[in-house]
């Protein structure tokens, strides 16, 4: 083998007409990949289920590999287009028609905040840690948890949001960054703290040093009370 062949180095055993070849396979995974997005109804990732994600990261996957290998024939890679196709309609069909089968497949939407409080048992589930949550509830404007009536985690991973009215909002844990709240296991004046893990609402009295009764944890913050911004 001789060294610094760049004809092997950037080409190995095909030749330059293969260049034109793979732009043209190229196209066509792109359009295999765009049409199952537009048979699929769906604008977006965001708005992918989890099946729909298998499927595309399955097409992905054929189509990647028949880009660029030139013994990796064309027709498989549209075969394995059309019975994807086939799956998914099947799965859509089963999934309106048998509820449980549905919520097998994809999940279900679950409850995270209620009345200004996490859901203990939506925290501990694993699907969204803490800290995720947090910077979700900041990308939509939300400054403390008291602002939430309702937080919904839906199957596709994105959060809705029901606020109180104006005059409605309650004292909540603030949601900023750490390096914009002060974070607190013994409290330095009498005032209401919030629980910086579940959200629960403590008055506590100066010097006092106490595990949320509701979580255990251990640590507080000043709770907040300011409505949103309109």
């Amino acid at each position: 083998m001789q060294a610094f062949d760049w004809h092997r180095v950037l080409l190995g055993e095909v030749n330059m007409g293969f260049l034109g070849e793979v732009v043209a396979r190229t196209l066509m995974a792109y359009v295999v990949v765009f049409l199952f997005l537009k048979i699929a109804g769906r604008r977006g990732v965001r708005q992918l289920s989890l099946f729909e994600l298998v499927v595309i990261l399955t097409l992905g996957s054929a189509a990647g590999d028949v880009t660029f290998y030139e013994d990796v024939p064309i027709l498989p890679v549209l075969v394995v287009f059309v019975a994807m196709i086939i799956f998914y309609r099947l799965t859509t069909f089963l999934t309106e028609r048998s509820g449980r089968f549905g919520e097998w497949l994809e999940g279900k939407p679950f409850l995270i905040i209620r009345d200004g409080v996490f859901e203990l048992k939506a925290l501990q589930s694993g699907n969204i840690t803490h800290a995720e949550f947090l910077m979700e509830l900041r990308l939509r404007g939300v400054e403390h948890l008291g602002q939430v009536r309702l937080g919904i985690l839906e199957v596709n991973g994105d959060v809705s949001l029901y606020f109180h009215e104006r005059e409605d909002v309650k004292p909540g844990l603030s949601i900023l960054p750490p390096e914009h709240r002060v974070s607190l296991t013994k409290v330095d004046r009498e005032d209401l703290y919030a629980c910086e893990y579940c959200g629960h609402l403590e008055t506590l009295r100066n010097q006092q040093a106490l595990p949320c009764p509701r979580c255990d944890n251990p640590v507080w913050s000043k709770a907040l009370s300011n409505p949103r911004a309109s």
